[in-house]
């Protein structure tokens, strides 16, 4: 038991970065890995201890993210008033700007490719352990991150990197 919650608090970090990276919203990232805490430890004798927590604790993440985007449609958003921008605000620096033009177009890709690829690039996993987060094949992780990653270069306005072959 004591094991559990000291391998459960060491993820709690990596589990708010990626709730953040989802939701865009403090609050709402931290209730998302609030409940995540919570169900983990109610559920703890479902966890099969042949592999690490941290992949079984982001698949119960990603689920209650899902969960409540479906609960947002079926019900409607509530507007966050602190969320609205203030009137004056002073001019961004432009490594802010690209960071946030990053941000922005990272918020507009389809589900399944954002959670793809923040949990590739933000969380640094694997792509066979994000593929079992997300219950989908390697190759079908493979095809998310690739498309995502077009989008990014479509909507940053990157160029796309040469490809480049052994000639003989």
């Amino acid at each position: 038991m004591v094991d559990f919650l000291d391998e459960l608090q060491s993820n709690v970090p990596a589990l708010r970065r990626y709730a953040r990276a989802l939701t865009r919203n403090i609050d709402r990232a931290d209730d998302l890995v609030q409940d995540c805490i919570e169900r983990a430890i109610a559920r703890r004798g479902l966890f099969q201890p042949r592999g690490p927590l941290r992949p079984w604790l982001f698949t119960i993440l990603v689920n209650l993210h899902r969960n409540s985007l479906r609960a947002e449609r079926r019900h409607g958003t509530p507007l966050d008033l602190d969320a609205v921008p203030e009137l004056a605000v002073p001019a961004p620096q432009p490594g802010h700007l690209a960071l946030a033009e990053l941000a922005r177009a990272i918020e507009t890709l389809p589900l399944d490719q954002k959670e793809a690829l923040l949990l590739v690039t933000l969380e640094g996993l694997a792509y066979a352990e994000a593929a079992a987060i997300l219950g989908i094949p390697t190759g079908t992780l493979m095809s998310r991150l690739g498309r995502a990653r077009a989008a990014l270069r479509t909507l940053t306005g990157t160029p796309a990197e040469p490809h480049l072959r052994t000639v003989k």
